[in-house]
């Protein structure tokens, strides 16, 4: 009898270890899609698949510090399991990186990959007009350039990419940078001496800030910052979320108590959940143009 409850027991333990590899291979993973070149080299993205996608994407920015790293996309789909369990296809989006490239050339690749999903949005199993961007701190940045200075495509470009529109149907943003001008011209300040993406030509600064692009046509946009966040202060995302008042956009903004730059333990939940949510309201319930 012992010996029969000795085996069941390691039959249990075998088949709940089991258990999280099951739900993971339930994704489908395709790594490294690539979405464009530029100086011979490959600007790639990870598309994560969830077994019962409802027919909406997601482009995650992976940046910070407008860094963008390589993280194996087997591992990273943890990050992404709120929005994957609740059927939304996710693009992991990789952009030149700092320091090579600085900010303006970062936008371009960020809008070339926009321009990509929904050029091949056949193919990716989502609707053209139900795409979504997010990202947290310089990802955040690049996430509001998305949705408030989209442009329709260049028609007299070669590359039919080109000629797609980059517009998104909505976003989301966690403590996200909204002017870059005083990092960009203080040339002694600690931002512009830590992120080599910052050392760009002053006049383009305006053109690279979401708080100075905000016009009412703007793609609904979900602001998240904790109210102790010192490296990007929660004025940022306050003084953009005057600007969507002012100009009637649909925006909201949740301020975290108490927490700092980065969600961790609940905070990171609260910011997924309110994440979920907005993305199921805007790309989800959205009525679909003819």
């Amino acid at each position: 009898m012992k010996h029969t409850r000795f085996m069941l027991l390691i039959a249990l333990c075998s088949l709940a270890a089991m258990q999280p590899i099951r739900a993971q291979a339930e994704n489908k993973i395709t790594p490294d899609v690539v979405y464009g070149h530029k100086d011979g080299l490959a600007l790639t993205m990870d598309v994560l698949t969830p077994p019962k996608p409802n027919g909406c994407g997601v482009l995650f920015m992976v940046s910070g510090g407008w860094y963008s790293r390589y993280i194996d996309p087997n591992r990273a789909q943890e990050r992404f399991s709120p929005l994957l369990k609740a059927g939304f296809t996710v693009f992991a989006v990789r952009h030149g990186s700092s320091p090579r490239y600085l900010i303006p050339e970062i936008i371009g690749d960020v809008r070339r990959s926009v321009r990509f999903v929904r050029f091949h949005s056949d193919k990716f199993g989502v609707a053209p007009d139900r795409l979504g961007v997010y990202g947290g701190s310089a990802g955040g940045h690049l996430s509001l350039v998305l949705g408030t200075s989209s442009d329709k495509g260049n028609l007299a470009s070669p590359d039919p990419i080109l000629k797609t529109t980059d517009r998104v149907a909505a976003v989301v943003a966690y403590y996200p940078p909204t002017d870059l001008r005083p990092w960009v011209t203080d040339v002694n300040s600690p931002y512009y001496k830590n992120y080599p993406a910052l050392r760009f030509d002053a006049k383009q600064a305006a053109a690279c800030s979401p708080l100075l692009q905000v016009t009412p046509d703007d793609a609904p946009t979900l602001l998240i910052h904790g109210d102790q966040d010192k490296l990007v202060p929660i004025e940022h995302s306050q003084n953009i979320m005057q600007e969507f008042r002012t100009h009637k956009v649909d925006a909201n903004l949740v301020i975290v108590k108490d927490a700092a730059h980065g969600f961790r333990g609940a905070d990171a939940e609260t910011a997924d959940l309110a994440t979920v949510k907005w993305f199921q309201d805007h790309l989800l319930k959205k009525k679909v143009s003819p």
